[in-house]
């Protein structure tokens, strides 16, 4: 593969979340909350045609697994809509795949059905096989449509935060607009503290025990969809992400290529590599932190093996 059509896979990654993350927005406007669960159908079944049709026009021999294009979605209807969603690639062509993208058209239907909330995403990923076997994230882009911004990975090996809508100021802490696009680097956390992202829907039960285990003070802190946790440790506003209460691949595609990208740990909870493009999509357990805190969160998620979620 050329260096320009790797370079072009990092931008089309980036650019397909964007794009999908103003559409989500365009459908809140249109349906609005009062019917949770039709706003929720028609976000996730017309981000996901969008990008079905955006990846079949702009990468024809590519293979795509989305969340919404399981058996199991077969039934659900967008507003307006006459038929099932559109499928993903058959297992058999995707599992022989060279290429294959991974996505979830919208990651955090809770948050985005409910006014006001911000912590939701779009993630769009890229799997390719290895010459020698095997394979790895290749690029990844998470739109937090919401808060206007983009983080994605890099033809230069690094990450990017990319205010998605320029004509928006994109201040720091200090009231300074960034420009952009700017380097997007995993900060270290305070020594002596963390803070834990966790779910704000289901009791955290595994990550309390683990908290109380740790020779730290741990702040657990609510947020919504996985993509929101996962860049929120990039953006320095928790410290780590622990799950071990089932996801799967498409939760975790796209921000983890942007973790790992840039200078994140990203694995397993038992230190595992994370692994795509498997025959059975169950991704259950994750973790996603600076690499300084990593040995002490697997070692305490070790010593707490027992309290994990089956």
């Amino acid at each position: 593969m050329t260096e320009t059509a790797v370079a072009d896979d990092h931008a089309l990654a980036a650019e397909l979340a964007g794009a999908a993350g103003r559409l989500l927005l365009g459908v809140r406007d249109e349906v609005g909350f009062a019917d949770a669960r039709a706003l929720k159908d028609t976000g996730d079944l017309r981000a996901h045609e969008y990008l079905m049709a955006a990846l079949v026009e702009r990468c024809p021999g590519d293979a795509v697994l989305s969340e919404e294009g399981r058996s199991s979605v077969a039934g659900k209807r967008a507003r307006g809509a006459d038929r099932a969603p559109t499928r993903n690639t058959a297992d058999a062509e995707r599992l022989t795949a060279g290429r294959v993208w991974i996505v979830d058209p919208l990651d955090g239907t809770r948050e985005f059905s409910e006014e006001g909330r911000r912590d939701w995403a779009v993630h769009v990923a890229l799997w390719e096989r290895l010459p020698g076997g095997g394979g790895r994230l290749a690029a990844g882009a998470v739109a937090l449509p919401a808060q206007g911004l983009i983080l994605r990975t890099a033809a230069t090996g690094g990450a990017l935060l990319v205010r998605d809508d320029p004509g928006e100021p994109l201040l720091t802490a200090t009231g300074r607009d960034l420009p952009r696009e700017v380097p997007l680097h995993a900060p270290a956390p305070e020594a002596g503290k963390l803070r834990v992202a966790v779910s704000r829907t289901r009791p955290p039960e595994f990550v309390r025990v683990l908290a109380g285990k740790l020779d730290l003070d741990v702040e657990l802190v609510p947020i919504g969809s996985a993509g929101a946790k996962i860049s929120a440790v990039l953006l320095g506003e928790v410290d780590a992400y622990v799950h071990a209460g089932g996801q799967y691949e498409w939760d975790s595609a796209a921000p983890a290529a942007v973790a790992l990208a840039a200078g994140a740990h990203a694995s397993r909870v038992d230190g595992a590599p994370l692994a795509y493009n498997r025959e059975d999509p169950r991704l259950p357990d994750i973790l996603v932190c600076h690499p300084v805190s990593a040995s002490t969160l697997l070692t305490g998620i070790r010593d707490v093996g027992g309290a994990l979620p089956e």
